[in-house]
Formats: structure tokens, sequence, C-alpha cells
């Protein structure tokens, strides 16, 4: 039985941040991780399922966000911009998204002055109802649903304001891959000779001040004199007897009442390799009435809704995007049925039967997050009371149970990377603070 300074649950984004801020500070720190791989939700695949390489996980950088992109410098690895350029698919037609939707300022305009929080759905009703709206209701229903995978009857129309009123349009991706920045990080750690213990399913947690012991599936235990809880969300709200559920001794009713009043999305990510990028073929060209070679996103009302490229590389990949209500309800259908959708989807949209489609697949992947046991979903976003569920949570359990993760982010970049290394930056400097 080893005892550190820190123990760390979960080696995602935010509890490995949080370990290399507390590393670089000369603690130990011990990382318990259930998975066999480091990461969370972040995972890169190389030369697996037939990929080169491919993101199941997080994929962007959403912006000019400074603690990712100084991490990214910090380590020596290349991002670089994403093609943006936006298309729409409805009724048959495609459209290329240059034109601001009648009535967003006004609804921008109407969420900043909101003196209430509501859920988006309710603000909507009892705004924007006149049917002139229509289109406005739907497109802010889409974006609730699949950019912030949240469910719009309680996703809290403040914070969505707040978000869609600090949009960045610079995107970028990490040169071969997000993983980079996670091996980064862990071997720091274990540089510094730190412990990172792969395949450790935490079950409980007993505390007292200034002591923790933590019992694994396996039988093993782990003490230190703090520890930071590093779990998605979806896990610290799970039920027990779910594989991941942890318990408590002594109980800590008031955080786990404040947990359930953040919410946590649901989200199904579908990759498909082709023989050749047919999105690029005159027959398309012809079909769109545009050339698509630059499509970055391509929006639309099929049951896999949101599409992707790798643009600006001419690369044959194509990734579907199903968040939010949608997601969650199909998070126990079968890959192959999924794979059916998607295909099925592609088909309506550039008019290509799906066995041809289906026949010019090299690889596929559903990365369905929802129904992954140490995820059970996607990322956060607030409900009406969600701040004053994280003013709970950040505090620490007498100064022995931290709590971090993306859903403790209060900047406009919630749900992100940058939210989850935010959130592990500054636990650990509040631990440093207070550790001799």
């Amino acid at each position: 039985m080893k005892t550190t300074n820190v123990l760390v649950i979960g080696a995602g984004a935010s509890g490995l941040m949080a370990a290399h801020k507390l590393t670089q500070a000369g603690k130990s720190v011990t990382v318990l991780e259930a998975r066999n791989r480091t990461g969370g939700r972040i995972h890169t695949i190389y030369n697996e399922l037939f990929f080169q390489q491919a993101e199941l996980g997080a994929e962007f950088v959403h912006g000019n966000l400074p603690v990712t992109l100084q991490l990214l410098d910090e380590a020596g690895l290349k991002y670089q911009p994403a093609g943006f350029e936006m298309w729409q698919y409805d009724n048959g037609r495609f459209t290329q998204n240059e034109e601001m939707i009648e009535g967003w300022d006004e609804l921008l305009d109407k969420l900043s002055s909101l003196q209430q929080d509501i859920p988006l759905s309710e603000f909507l009703d009892t705004y924007f109802s006149d049917e002139r709206y229509a289109p406005l209701r739907k497109s802010a229903i889409r974006f609730v649903s699949g950019y912030d995978t949240a469910n719009p009857d309680l996703a809290g129309a403040k914070a969505l304001g707040n978000e869609w009123q600090h949009e960045e349009d610079d995107q970028y991706r990490v040169a071969r891959g997000y993983c980079r920045m996670i091996k980064y990080l862990a071997d720091t750690c274990k540089a510094a000779g730190n412990s990172i213990v792969l395949g450790s399913v935490v079950k409980h947690v007993r505390w007292e001040k200034g002591r923790v012991s933590v019992a694994t599936e396996d039988g093993k235990v782990y003490t230190a004199e703090k520890a930071i809880i590093a779990l998605p969300l979806g896990v610290l709200k799970a039920e027990p007897g779910i594989k991941s559920a942890i318990a408590f001794t002594p109980q800590i009713p008031e955080q786990l009442a404040a947990i359930k009043k953040i919410g946590f999305g649901a989200i199904i990510k579908v990759l498909l390799e082709f023989d050749h990028a047919f999105w690029h073929d005159n027959d398309i060209a012809k079909l769109a009435g545009a050339d698509l070679k630059n499509m970055g996103f391509l929006l639309s009302s099929e049951a896999i809704p949101t599409w992707w490229t790798q643009s600006p590389d001419a690369s044959p990949i194509l990734t579907g995007w199903l968040g939010g209500p949608a997601a969650f309800d199909k998070k126990d259908v079968s890959d192959e049925d999924l794979l059916h959708s998607a295909l099925t989807s592609l088909s309506h949209i550039f008019k290509i039967p799906p066995g041809i489609l289906k026949s010019n697949l090299i690889a596929w992947h559903i990365a369905n997050w929802t129904a992954d046991p140490f995820t059970l979903g996607s990322y956060a976003y607030d409900m009406v009371g969600s701040d004053k569920a994280r003013e709970t949570l950040y505090k620490p359990v007498d100064d022995t149970i931290y709590f971090c993760g993306e859903y403790l982010y209060e900047g406009t970049a919630m749900g992100t990377v940058e939210a989850a290394l935010s959130s592990g930056k500054d636990v650990a400097g509040r631990i440093c603070s207070i550790l001799p």
C-alpha cells in the first residue's frame, strides 16, 4: 500500500493536468485509471481498426484557448487550422451557411437581458413562438442538441446565450492527434517517479480530514493525504450497481446532490473511411451546384444530422455526429444498426445507394460514448441552478477531497478540452498552496 501526497482518480485531460502541475511542484502523485489507456474522452487511434489515424473522442481546439494552446506549445506539439466551410442540406438543396438566420441577433439580445434563467425550450416558446421564428427555433434546438449535446428542455438559456455570444471562428486540430498532448502529460508525471495505474476501477473512497483510502475492484488499496476526483460527470451521476459507480464513506450528500444539478449530454460519433473522398467528385459538385472540396461541416435533418471532413486535408474520412436526446435514445442500438443509419443519411444527402457507400468503405467505427461505462455520456452543460451546484463542488471536502473536470469550468468554453485542462490546473494550484 503506497502512500502519496495526492491520489488522482481518472486519467483524462483534467486529472492528468492536475497530476502534471502537482508533479512540477514536486508533489508525489498516484493516478488511478479504470481504462487500459490514458486520455478519457480523448482517444486517438493509430493504425487500428484499419484507420491510419482517427479521433474517437475530442477532435478540435475550439478557438484561441489559452490553457490548451499554452500546453501544446510547452509540449512542442503543432496544431493547424481546421477547414471550416459550412454547408447545409435541407429539402433537397445544398446551401452554404454564410448568412445569419433571421432573428439570431434578436435572440442573443433577449438572452443577454434575461433576468431569471429558464430552460431553452421554455425560452423559445415564451419569446419566439411566432411562426416567422420557426427556422430560428429549429436552428437553436439543433445547435443545443448537436454542439452542446444537451437536452433543450433542461439546458439553461442564460449559459447558452453567454456561450453563443463568445463563439470563436478559429478552429484547430492537433497535428498527429490529441493523444500526443495526453502522452506528454503522462510522460512528465512518470519521468518524475510518479505512478499512473491503468485498469484500476475505483469502487470505494474512505476518507477523514487529511487522509484518503481508495479501494479498487481488484482489491488493491491506495492512500494519500488528499484525493482529486477527476471523473466524468456521467460516472459521478451513476447509481449504485453501475460498474463505474463509486461509494464514499463517510457519505458526501451535499456534493452528490450538486452533481445531479449539472447536465450531462449524450453523444454518438460515427467514423467512416471510404476508398476516396467521394464528396469531391464532379457528380457531387453537379448535384450540390457547387464544389464541395473545401467543405468542413455539413448540417442536415437526417438521422445522423451532422458531418464533417478532415479539411483542409484531402482525407477520405467522414465523421458523423449525433448528440442530445436523439443520441441518448439510441445509446443501446447496435453498432451495425447505427452504421446503417449513417449510410442511409449520407445516401439521402448525396443520392448514392447505401449499398454502394458500404461497398466503398475501407473502415468504420462507432464511438458510442453514452454507452461507455466509464463515461456514460459526452460533456457537461448548464441547467437552471448549475452555477450554485458548481460553487458547492468547487469547495474541497474538509480540505481532503477535491473535484475537478470540465463540468466545473465557468468560462465560455464549457464542455471542451480547455475546460478540463483549466479545472485540472486550478485544483492543482489550490492543493499546492496548502501542501508543505
